[in-house]
């Protein structure tokens, strides 16, 4: 299946006190959806009531970005966190995000897992749960953005929340449509031109090369660029600016 249009997202707000990691200002000229830190992997209060105020005055759709409570490793480190208090920590930094948000005359749109425990609910049961649980304690049936064929994504469906499949433009895939783990060499692509019209091929045909060569199909709906990475957002111009001379139209997803 491929999609008139896509949604573009970034992850955003990956900061904390003085130290900023991305470009959020310039970021969200290019965007349609923010996936904002809630301050477990990253971000804080003031780096969070900016990004939303930022993202609103852009049109700009704020997703919490939820994460294992991890500073120090950005997140990426797997954890064996209780399913009740994995719960009560994703809804806890939704509810954070949410007063900001709001604070901008917006709201949250939809809720993104970030490093580990996104990698961790493709396969894992209880800790896919417990992030399902963890939106339903809000009360909203927030949109849940993950990997097609994710076992977070047959729980929120399970539950009765929305699902968005999600590719991304800059990390290798294996055979089996999963992302190669950042550890590993080529993990993550840096040229530019290849980022480009694997975005193309994703959002027009479905498609994309595994790093074995073989092509895996992807049904996205929202395409993520990291922000994190050299010469993000250059390169994020490049693929919205490729996508529309392509005939795809750009537009949050919610």
């Amino acid at each position: 299946m491929t999609w008139a249009s896509i949604d573009l997202n970034a992850d955003l707000g990956e900061g904390f006190g003085r130290w900023r990691l991305t470009d959020d200002e310039e970021l969200l000229s290019v965007v349609t959806s923010a996936n904002v830190a809630c301050g477990f992997h990253a971000g804080d209060a003031a780096t969070m009531r900016r990004v939303c105020a930022l993202a609103a005055e852009r049109g700009v759709r704020i997703g919490a970005q939820v994460s294992y409570r991890d500073l120090a490793g950005f997140g990426r480190r797997s954890m064996d966190v209780p399913a009740d208090e994995l719960a009560a920590e994703v809804a806890y930094q939704i509810g954070a995000l949410e007063v900001f948000a709001r604070a901008a005359g917006t709201r949250v749109s939809y809720v993104k897992p970030h490093g580990a425990l996104y990698n961790r609910v493709v396969h894992d049961e209880q800790q896919a749960e417990a992030v399902v649980e963890g939106v339903m304690l809000t009360g909203e049936r927030l949109p849940l953005l993950g990997l097609p064929g994710s076992t977070l994504h047959t729980m929120a469906e399970k539950a009765g929340l929305p699902v968005v499949t999600e590719a991304f433009a800059d990390r290798a895939y294996t055979a089996d449509g999963t992302l190669v783990p950042r550890g590993r060499d080529g993990a993550v692509l840096t040229d530019p031109h290849t980022v480009v019209e694997r975005s193309v091929s994703m959002a027009r045909f479905g498609v994309v090369t595994s790093r074995c060569g073989r092509p895996v199909g992807v049904r996205a709906r929202s395409l993520c660029l990291h922000g994190d990475t050299e010469g993000a957002v250059a390169l994020a111009r490049r693929v919205r600016e490729r996508l529309e001379e392509s005939g795809v139209r750009v537009e949050a997803f919610v």
